[in-house]
């Protein structure tokens, strides 16, 4: 007889909320009871799972009782006041916002990275950030290598990154800048249609945004590796779906171009397509819905021994969010920690 869990899905109207949902559907995650959560505006609304329409509950009234995993999308201060009381009650938090990424207590887990992490979990785990999932699924197999010594990344984010309202923003611009309009900006400080912004989330007294250094400290924590050199520019594009990544990779030890291909050729999560001569390398709108992460433009680095740059690409609500926070519940219920 098959097993079922009691899940709960916290936040589950927005636009990751709901691609958990599909998520769950789609690889037959072995629901007994599933409860849809969210904000006090969202009361009453209904979403669907499978075949079941499900009555969303609002989460300051809500039971936190005969939970067995909690999926949480729903930012970082409703995360740090429900998950501890969902985890007391008896619930595995698998937690999407930034709240616990950096607690000690809590593990930071990338099923295809470090699997073992979650055996230390005390009731809450943390999902990385989207940029840092896809980053550190396509160069950890080169790390096991080669030991990466030093990391120059980029990134070209996506607008539903930031949420619906982004997305919505990004299609009124295009429509009226075309029809040559007057641009709203609601989301952002200036315009994202036909722009690129170098920033995202806050500005610091080191002149980084909080983007740029959770890619560095959520890196060296997946990796359990705090000597690894990371820095990073994050910019939002005008694109709806999937981030794309720069990254130059130096490594203790030399790796031909071919090595390395052949190194993700066979990289659990990562898709290799990688031959520029064809047009053949990874593109957002392709990325857009697929479960993996993407990775092509692999060439040596002429500027540095040792060094290699690649073009990375994966969908941010599903890998980079919803997928990689549902594969965290399904390692929970393979180990039996659940």
């Amino acid at each position: 007889m098959s097993v079922g869990y009691n899940v709960a899905v916290v936040g589950a109207t927005g636009a990751v909320g709901e691609e958990m949902l599909k998520i769950l559907a789609q690889r037959d995650f072995p629901v007994k009871n599933l409860r849809a959560i969210a904000s006090e505006r969202s009361e009453g609304k209904v979403v669907e799972f499978k075949e079941e329409k499900i009555k969303v509950e609002n989460l300051a009234s809500a039971s936190f009782k005969n939970v067995d995993i909690a999926l949480f999308s729903a930012g970082a201060s409703v995360s740090r006041e429900f998950s501890p009381k969902f985890a007391s009650e008896g619930a595995v938090v698998v937690d999407n916002s930034s709240a616990f990424r950096m607690d000690r207590d809590v593990p930071l887990v990338v099923p295809e990275v470090n699997p073992h992490a979650v055996e230390k979990h005390k009731g809450i785990i943390a999902n990385p950030n989207c940029s840092t999932i896809q980053l550190v699924v396509a160069i950890n197999p080169i790390h096991k290598r080669a030991k990466i010594k030093r990391m120059v990344i980029s990134t070209f984010q996506s607008v539903s990154g930031t949420g619906r309202d982004a997305i919505i923003e990004l299609k009124e611009q295009t429509k009226n800048y075309l029809e040559k309009r007057p641009l709203e900006k609601k989301v952002y400080p200036h315009q994202i249609a036909f722009n690129l912004l170098p920033h995202i989330g806050k500005f610091l007294p080191s002149g980084y945004t909080e983007e740029e250094m959770k890619l560095v400290n959520e890196t060296r924590k997946i990796m359990e590796d705090p000597a690894i050199k990371v820095t990073a520019t994050c910019v939002r594009v005008p694109v709806f779906i999937s981030h794309s990544e720069t990254v130059t990779i130096e490594t203790e030890i030399f790796l031909s171009v071919d090595e390395v291909r052949e190194i993700l050729s066979r990289a659990e999560g990562v898709i290799l397509q990688d031959d520029p001569q064809n047009n053949i390398y990874p593109l957002p709108v392709e990325a857009a819905g697929k479960d993996e992460v993407f990775v092509g433009r692999i060439r040596k680095d002429e500027s540095a021994p040792n060094s290699i740059n690649m073009w990375v690409v994966s969908d941010n609500l599903r890998k980079g969010a919803a997928l990689n926070t549902i594969q965290i519940a399904e390692l929970l219920i393979k180990k039996g920690l659940v």
